[in-house]
């Protein structure tokens, strides 16, 4: 039974209603349910000392004394690592509007439910937080801090390296290329992901050592690949702190031609979640980047600032849709219309366009039914390192009815 090893809270003020969430989740095989009528009631029980024992919290919008939105601030705040579902019988525009702000509130949003909830939908998010890397995110969330000098010393000691995650062909199951993702391989911590040090290397100037040494490392696993038989590209961020120094385009040019690839093989992926504070030296840089023939992906598309006019100013050749807005294809008629038009406009403008957390079949059968050309996400495959990717570009193709 899917739900037996999780612990639920149910947030509902409709003894009815509530009675039947709760057995909708025993009948998954849901044996651990604690259930509260109000939004105090529920914070009370979570900051007891029996909060740890809360997997995935069920929260209604509509509640007396504690509206959800006002629930959702506080657990933003004090328990972040919870997962949680939102459910409502409200508008759809309205439900698209609270899931924006638990976002923003930091919150580990597993999706939305419209009342009635049906067993399939939970169902599908319950799979959903299994497949999840849960300590992933419970990292991610209580945000355990490393000083500058840790991850410096990291960085010189070769501590950090590309982990790669596979983006197929939708139509085909064929891979074509991975999008690299740092990783900092601690000798007393393990494995250790970019939340942990990104901001700090980006607030203090030195985002630039981990990129170029994420480019290197990136441009020879390419290249090995390659000698393998397969010809991919591989995707690298590129933060836009960097952007401002106009000797960036060279250096970079520079880092993937002494690996001895072929800049069409590496793409840069632009985060749009900040504002282009400094234009003219960014669009310079990226017009130079192009010419030489590295491919721009604009990444998390949907979610920054001025998303058209980034791509009437730069001729990018990849359009990624966040995958924000992928999770809730199913549920939000906004998400979809959205995800269709964002595809349109790709193909119409001769770029490709990618879909980012693709995380069941009906996710995958859904956006190859839109035309949506490439996709990632952990239904297909979780970043690896670069043994276990090359072994998985060596099976070809993804077979992704049975993945």
């Amino acid at each position: 039974m899917i739900a037996s090893e999780l612990s639920f809270l149910v947030i509902e003020d409709d003894d009815f209603q509530r009675d039947v969430i709760v057995s909708v989740l025993s009948n998954l095989g849901a044996m651990q349910i604690a259930e509260a009528r109000t939004g105090t009631e529920a914070l009370n029980f979570l900051n007891d000392t029996r909060s740890t024992l809360i997997d995935i919290i069920l929260c209604d919008l509509n509640m007396p004394e504690m509206d959800g939105m006002e629930f959702l601030r506080h657990i933003g705040s004090s328990h972040p690592s919870i997962a949680t579902i939102i459910m409502s019988a409200l508008d759809i525009a309205l439900i698209d509007s609270v899931r924006k702000m638990a976002g923003a509130y930091g919150i580990y949003l597993l999706g939305t439910i419209e009342k009635p909830i049906t067993p399939a939908r939970l169902e599908t998010l319950i799979n959903i937080y299994k497949s999840r890397d849960l300590k992933q995110r419970k990292e991610i969330s209580n945000g355990s801090r490393y000083t500058l000098g840790e991850i410096l010393e990291g960085l010189t000691g070769g501590e950090f390296t590309p982990f790669f995650q596979p983006k197929v062909k939708l139509s085909t199951g064929r891979v074509i290329g991975a999008e690299a993702l740092a990783r900092w391989i601690h000798p007393g911590r393990g494995v250790i992901t970019p939340y942990e040090f990104i901001d700090v290397l980006e607030k203090s100037g030195n985002i630039d050592i981990l990129t170029f040494l994420m480019l290197e490392k990136s441009a020879k696993a390419c290249k090995l690949i390659h000698a393998q038989g397969h010809e991919i590209s591989i995707s690298v961020n590129l933060s836009l702190t960097s952007l401002t120094d106009t000797n960036l385009a060279d250096k970079i040019t520079r880092v993937v031609s002494e690996s001895g690839l072929d800049p069409k093989f590496i793409i840069l992926e632009i985060t749009e979640t900040a504002a282009m504070t400094e234009m003219a030296p960014a669009l310079e840089n990226l017009a130079r980047l192009r010419m030489k023939g590295f491919g721009l992906s604009i990444d998390d598309y949907g979610t920054g600032y001025s998303s058209m006019q980034q791509i009437s100013r730069i001729a990018f050749t990849e359009l990624k849709i966040d995958q924000s807005f992928v999770r809730e294809m199913t549920t939000s008629n906004v998400s979809k219309v959205l995800i269709n038009s964002s595809i349109e406009m790709a193909t119409k403008l001769q770029m490709k366009c990618t879909a980012e957390g693709i995380e069941t079949e009906n996710d995958w059968e859904q956006l190859k039914n839109m035309n949506c050309d490439l996709g990632q996400g952990y239904y297909i495959a979780k970043p690896m390192n670069f043994d276990e990717f090359l072994e998985f570009c060596s099976e070809n193709l993804v077979h992704h009815g049975t993945v």
